[in-house]
């Protein structure tokens, strides 16, 4: 219900250049695309140097995108050498650093030796990292513009169970929902059609659709006892479109919205195509999140619009930005903001952006064609289509992979296509190789909510 992830890389170097260099580049680039500069917001006064918390998400590439477009420096680090985001021109230089859920401890230490040597403007949590930043915020705060709520509200947000106990507390709208803590529970309170969630997991994990007494108990064998370590989620299954939106508070008032909807599925619930639209009772229902919370920095949902035409109903928060290019295309650029925000700036709310603008994801679109049982021609088929944007993909922009303004982004979409076509099954694996080290997982979570953590030495 978040980014998806890739993890095949090159061993390509990628070389240093200056930040005037780049935004001379890219704003050739962007003109030459047809695409120009976002009309409705303002040009930053000067290029900042960006540091991105992780370069394996696709959020991560598409903040980059954004960044790289206005001329920004920016520079990545990630535990794996070959993440998604080592194929870009517009990374000045990666850093390899110690996992997020292997060694919480090492990547905030190498993190603040980075912020003490680069002189880094601002700090940009593209993904769960925020959950460990917002932890010791008081001490980063001094080291670079950094946007984040307190850790209680993040900590609120990033947990199903905790946003589920949001919900109700604010009378909004959710499906009915159980909070389960053992497997016998878990059967007692399930009524089928039902989704069930562990309390933490992103990108679609720990997420079951469980319409049948075999599904529940394969679901149960996947959870194991571990999961039952910390709370379940049981929700009952409600028929209807799934559809997010993405914000930005500045001091719990907002900024900055945009919505779209899923136009065509890829792999493991994400999207292949979206189209952004105005939904203004999401708009309000995720200003009352934001209010409550005293947010301040980046906040998204998912939510599902019913078939029967009743209200929307919430299902996720990610407390970050997801996959923003949309947006940007329509004209609210959340990323410009986010960074107004981390240098302090108190913005004016932006006006919504364009209703009806498409964009797609070409790997997403490859892998979604031979998840759902596509052959080498039917993937061949679709690499076609995307090539001559015709189709489905007739007046829409590639949104995660930019090859006219960032070369290199061709890289990951051509071994994806190669392996599909060599092995169509390889689908699910290819989009599980992702979930790595940048994210969290129960025992790392536990370790930064310690008591101890983060203590100076």
């Amino acid at each position: 219900m978040a980014s998806r992830y890739l993890s095949m890389n090159t061993g390509a170097w990628l070389p240093r250049r200056s930040a005037g260099r780049a935004r001379r580049v890219i704003k050739t680039q962007d003109n030459r695309a047809g695409c120009g500069n976002n009309p409705r917001m303002p040009e930053p006064a000067k290029p900042l140097r960006v540091l991105v918390s992780e370069g394996s998400s696709t959020s991560a590439r598409e903040a980059v995108t954004i960044l790289g477009l206005a001329g920004h420096a920016i520079e990545v680090c990630d535990p794996s050498p070959w993440c998604l985001l080592r194929f870009s021109q517009l990374v000045r230089k990666f850093h390899r650093c110690p996992g997020l859920r292997d060694d919480p401890a090492g990547y905030l230490a190498f993190i603040e030796q980075l912020l003490a040597e680069g002189k880094f403007d601002v700090l940009l949590p593209t993904h769960e990292q925020g959950f460990l930043f917002a932890r010791v915020q008081q001490r980063m705060a001094s080291r670079a513009g950094l946007a984040l709520p307190g850790f209680e509200s993040y900590r609120a947000a990033h947990s199903k169970a905790g946003f589920s106990r949001l919900l109700d507390n604010l009378g909004l709208p959710q499906p009915p929902t159980r909070i389960v803590t053992s497997a016998q529970q878990l059967r007692d309170a399930i009524r089928f059609p039902a989704v069930v969630k562990t309390a933490v997991g992103t990108a679609s994990r720990g997420i079951w659709f469980v319409r049948d007494a075999n599904d529940l108990e394969a679901a149960l064998q996947d959870l194991g006892g571990g999961a039952f370590a910390d709370e379940v989620l049981v929700q009952d299954l409600i028929a209807g479109t799934t559809e997010k939106a993405q914000s930005v508070f500045c001091r719990g008032r907002m900024v900055g919205f945009h919505a779209y909807r899923q136009v065509m599925a890829g792999v493991g619930g994400g999207e292949a195509i979206k189209q952004s639209v105005r939904r203004p009772v999401v708009r309000a229902l995720l200003e009352t999140i934001g209010q409550a919370l005293d947010w301040h920095g980046a906040l998204s949902i998912d939510y599902i619009m019913p078939d029967d035409g009743g209200a929307p109903s919430l299902i996720d928060c990610n407390p970050r930005l997801v996959e923003p290019f949309n947006a940007y295309r329509s004209g609210v650029d959340l990323v410009f903001l986010l960074l107004r925000i981390s240098l302090g700036e108190m913005p004016e709310a932006l006006p919504e952006g364009r209703e009806g603008v498409l964009t797609h994801l070409a790997v997403q679109a490859l892998l979604g064609c031979a998840a759902r049982g596509g052959t080498r021609r039917d993937i061949a088929r679709e690499c076609r289509r995307l090539l001559a944007n015709s189709g489905h993909y007739a007046g829409s922009m590639e949104e995660l992979t930019p090859v006219r303004r960032d070369g290199m982004s061709v890289i990951p979409l051509s071994i994806t296509a190669a392996l599909l076509l060599a092995s169509p099954k390889s689908a699910i694996k290819l989009a599980r190789g992702g979930f790595g080290a940048h994210l969290l997982d129960l025992k790392s979570i536990r370790t930064i909510e310690g008591e101890s953590f983060g203590r100076e030495r």
